[in-house]
């Protein structure tokens, strides 16, 4: 007898790997461009004229974080679209869903850009600190290796990698056209690590903004 792949049945490598690379992507992006633009606007010492402005320092924050947002939805958008059009990955789950779930994303990327932010001093040193964060997060992700064949304790680690649950999301989004009531766990993890990440953040942002 043979196993009958039910959302897969071709075996088609692409059904797995466009919707993993939105993951990546966001992933990197979202890290790196708020790591370095944080980073670039100490460099020229206009943060500390934004500090001293009217501006409340959570206004800064949010001010500094919502275009990136804008930018990795209109990624996803594109992606979406390229490996639906071009690859003919099925996309049979919610769009609005979909959004929704790279929303909370986001707050893990963003919020860790930010405080990557706070430990860099150059341009370089963001580049290659997000560099040293996203290649464990993906190793750490399933993208390439099932997390089911990694030693106990390193399944353990990714509990704590919020690629892990984005990739599980867009992946059943994709392919099975799940809802929220199958993934409403791993929404759940991403919200609290999203908010945790973010609050630490900011935190040891505004404390090295001092």
């Amino acid at each position: 007898a043979h196993p009958l792949l039910l959302f897969n049945p071709d075996s088609r490598s692409a059904n797995l790997l466009i919707p993993g690379l939105v993951g990546i992507l966001l992933n990197f992006s979202g890290v790196l461009l708020a790591a370095i633009a944080i980073v670039r606007e100490r460099e020229r010492g206009t943060l500390e004229q934004l500090i001293v402005s009217p501006v409340r320092r959570i206004e800064l924050i949010v001010g500094k974080m919502v275009p990136f947002g804008v930018i990795a939805v209109i990624q996803v958008t594109l992606i979406t679209m390229v490996g639906s059009i071009w690859f003919n990955v099925p996309l049979r789950g919610s769009i609005p869903l979909l959004l929704l779930c790279t929303l909370l994303y986001l707050l893990t990327t963003l919020g860790a850009g930010l405080f990557l932010s706070t430990i860099c001093s150059t341009q370089q040193e963001a580049m290659m600190s997000v560099f040293l964060f996203n290649f464990p997060a993906t190793l750490l992700s399933g993208f390439a290796y099932p997390i089911e064949n990694m030693p106990d304790v390193i399944q353990y680690l990714t509990y704590l990698n919020p690629q892990r649950y984005y990739l599980t999301i867009i992946r059943n989004i994709f392919l099975k056209g799940v809802g929220a009531e199958v993934l409403w766990r791993e929404m759940l993890a991403l919200l609290v690590i999203g908010i945790v990440v973010i609050t630490m953040s900011s935190l040891r942002f505004r404390k090295r903004l001092g």
